[in-house]
């Protein structure tokens, strides 16, 4: 049976899948605070391990839940204005791999994008590049399915760069700004050094890493001691 024939049926499959586990999963997260050792002020460091997630326009929420539906909040993330929704839909790969139960984070953007680890990636058969969230010029894409409709997005799919979310105040105690460089140190029972994290500013942000689940595997993230940030040497 040739792929095109093949995918009402999976479709199908899938959807069923979807109807069993809406509700079901858990969201992005895992903080593992650390304070910074040096007198004065302390920046309240935090590093979240960012699970497999997506981003989606409103557009394609339409098409995969139903025309006008609305993202449900299962819990607001670290980040103020950002929260996992209840919602998930499936990723298709080529030769009909699949992974089910993907989240989406909330609200809605003007571009929709899958973020993996590269384990998930070698699991779809994807070979998917490193990237700064929204560059997604030239990337993968993949099958998207939801309870109502499936969509092809044509690209979006990528592994996203490990970076270190910061306000100003916090730029200012680590002598950094937007777009720069910095290190991870990870003390525990599976120490090591993340580096080249890439360093994004806002006024509203507070101070959080992001690192994705095999990055926080291969550290053991849970069981950390300490972690610290240092500006990377040029």
């Amino acid at each position: 049976m040739s792929n095109a024939a093949m995918r009402p049926l999976v479709e199908s499959i899938i959807r069923n899948i979807l109807e069993q586990q809406f509700v079901a999963g858990a969201g992005p997260g895992g903080p593992a605070p650390a304070a910074h050792p040096q007198a004065g002020y302390s920046p309240n460091l935090v590093v979240n391990i960012s699970a497999r997630h997506c981003h989606l326009t409103q557009e394609h929420v339409d098409i995969l839940f139903g025309k006008g539906y609305q993202l449900t909040v299962m819990k607001r993330l670290y980040q103020d204005t950002d929260f996992a929704s209840n919602e998930t839909i499936a990723i298709v790969g080529p030769r009909q791999r699949m992974i089910p139960g993907v989240r989406i984070l909330g609200p809605c953007r003007k571009f929709s994008q899958v973020e993996l680890a590269f384990t998930d990636a070698i699991s779809l058969g994807l070979d998917l590049p490193v990237r700064l969230s929204g560059d997604i010029v030239g990337t993968p894409g993949a099958l998207i399915v939801g309870p109502a409709g499936s969509l092809m997005l044509e690209n979006g799919v990528i592994r996203a760069e490990r970076h270190v979310h910061m306000g100003q105040k916090d730029a200012d105690f680590y002598g950094v700004k937007h777009l720069d460089r910095m290190d991870l140190s990870v003390d525990g029972p599976c120490s090591g050094l993340l580096k080249n994290l890439l360093v994004r500013t806002n006024p509203d942000w507070k101070l959080e890493v992001h690192i994705d689940t095999d990055e926080a595997n291969a550290l053991d993230l849970p069981h950390a001691k300490n972690v610290r940030l240092v500006k990377a040497s040029v």
